[in-house]
């Protein structure tokens, strides 16, 4: 039977240590700040133990036969791949795409690691055989896994072993026979109160001296030690559901993760004091293609959200009718149809790697670069088409209850095509989306997520076919040279 909300529920009920506003919080799991984007998860849980969901969203484990999430499967086609994607896009679609680090976006780093055995084998048989034993582990128990893989920013022009303090960068402080023991900060710990484990690693690069940091292991997050440092909530400041539809239910939140050495047993460690592996996995195994397909799955489905967002608010303004404004929702539908293309065309562009098939990396490194730019700029075009609309609106879902009120909102909250209600409902959710804390703490997400645009834009550069391109140009100039006497000329000119 495959894994449902409330047993992913009662998984959380786990005793960790969550502090928030100088306490530590009691229960997070009922807590106004976390419960009901616990929830939000456990309803994408419902969703895919459905018996008319079943076949769509999940497959039967090669170990246990029992139903396990689409997310945790490697395909070995094309076919398969999409058949995964169909599954993730269900998934996005429940929260809109506002669930940026949902149970499949670090399943699929796991994932691509998985597929990626043999490049551990090469740091030692131990580190893949515990990747190995840790996939499968996370498979059959469907676990909702983050990742904490970004040091604190601190001097960001020192590496981690310069820092005035060598342990405010997580990295092991000592090993036994029995494991390793970390100690120090990493972050960003988006989903930590909704997650079962957290992988912690280093995706920036290391250098010599860094040894200590260079480890990548597997985290329960109530294990002793692990002190969950969240940021405000957005969910416990929603004053409804109707003031605030998506940051009350899709606050996944982000946590700063301090290490107080915490002991991880080697069966759980995947990399260790290996500078070189530390990169490897990322990149020489298909964990970072794979990740960021998801991502680019999870940003298709939100930026067609807004999208509709956009020409709802329009129509709601009687202003749709205008060519100017159809022309401004032309062209923000051609850049959302392109990220679709582009997810698209990372799945016919694949290819095999070993006996899997993953996504075209030179197609997803477009995507991300692109996104980045598209995202911020359809934000912006949402906020100028709904002007002083998503500002003038009723305090509260509770100005409704008085009569005056009502009556004064229904003469100033006037639409061609919907009733007083209908308007600022639309309104209070576009204002979620991109003008609350929440929507700008997505805006600000979606920039950095993948990382930083010199990074991304390194990784186009890096996947991109310059042979072709530049061969064409070299075929071209071979076509043509010096009229002949001039040539003559050129080479009495060299003699001399």
């Amino acid at each position: 039977m495959s894994k449902d909300g409330k047993k992913y529920i009662d998984e959380l009920r786990d005793g960790r240590e969550i502090y928030l506003h100088g306490k530590l919080v009691e229960n997070h799991v009922d807590h106004p700040a976390f419960r009901h984007a616990v929830r939000s998860v456990a309803a994408m849980y419902d969703y895919q133990a459905r018996p008319e969901n079943l076949e769509q969203m999940t497959y039967a484990s090669p170990t246990t036969g029992e139903r396990v999430s689409r997310m945790w499967q490697l395909p070995t086609s094309y076919i398969e791949l999409v058949e995964r994607r169909h599954a993730l896009e269900s998934w996005a679609q429940l929260s809109s795409g506002f669930l940026g680090r949902s149970p499949d976006h670090v399943a699929s780093v796991i994932s691509g690691m998985y597929m990626g055995m043999d490049v551990f084998r090469q740091s030692g048989e131990k580190f893949a055989e515990a990747l190995s034993g840790y996939y499968e582990y996370a498979r059959d128990n469907d676990l909702y896994l983050t990742y904490v893989i970004i040091n604190p920013q601190a001097d960001r022009s020192k590496s981690a072993s310069e820092q005035a303090n060598k342990f405010l960068v997580a990295g092991v402080v000592d090993e036994d026979h029995e494991g390793i023991t970390i100690k120090g900060a990493k972050m960003l710990g988006t989903g930590c109160p909704m997650s079962n484990e957290v992988l912690v690693a280093a995706i920036q690069p290391l250098k010599p001296g860094d040894e200590r940091y260079s480890f990548t292991a597997m985290v329960p997050l109530n294990a002793k030690g692990v002190k969950i440092l969240s940021r405000k909530s957005y969910e416990e400041a929603a004053t409804s559901t109707f003031d605030n539809p998506l940051s009350s239910s899709f606050d996944e939140n982000d946590s700063v993760l301090y290490f107080d050495e915490v002991k991880v047993p080697w069966d759980r460690v995947f990399v260790h004091n290996d500078i070189k592996m530390a990169q490897s996995q990322w990149h020489s195994t298909p964990a970072h293609v794979y990740q960021n397909y998801q991502c680019q799955v999870r940003v298709m489905v939100k930026m067609r959200f807004l999208l509709g967002l956009a020409r709802k608010i329009t129509e709601t303004n009687g202003i749709i009718g205008f060519p100017s404004v159809k022309e401004t929702l032309g062209q923000m539908a051609a850049e959302v149809s392109m990220v679709e293309g582009l997810v698209e065309a990372m799945e016919v562009s694949g290819s095999m790697y070993g006996k899997y098939f993953v996504p075209s990396a030179k197609r997803l490194y477009a995507a991300i670069v692109l996104t980045q730019q598209l995202y911020p700029k359809l934000v912006h075009t949402l906020r100028e088409l709904a002007g002083g609309g998503m500002i003038m609106l009723p305090s509260s879902v509770e100005d409704f209850a008085n009569p005056e009120l009502a009556r004064l909102i229904g003469e100033t909250q006037q639409s061609p095509v919907t009733d007083s209600l209908g308007r600022v409902k639309l309104f209070k959710l576009a204002w979620d989306a991109v003008g609350s804390e929440f929507g700008s703490r997505h805006l600000q997400y979606e920039m950095f997520y993948s990382g930083a645009t010199m990074v991304t834009r390194g990784h186009a550069f890096r996947s991109y076919d310059w042979d072709r391109a530049t061969g064409m140009v070299d075929d071209v100039m071979k076509g043509y040279g010096l009229p002949q006497a001039a040539a003559d000329q050129q080479t009495k000119a060299h003699s001399a």
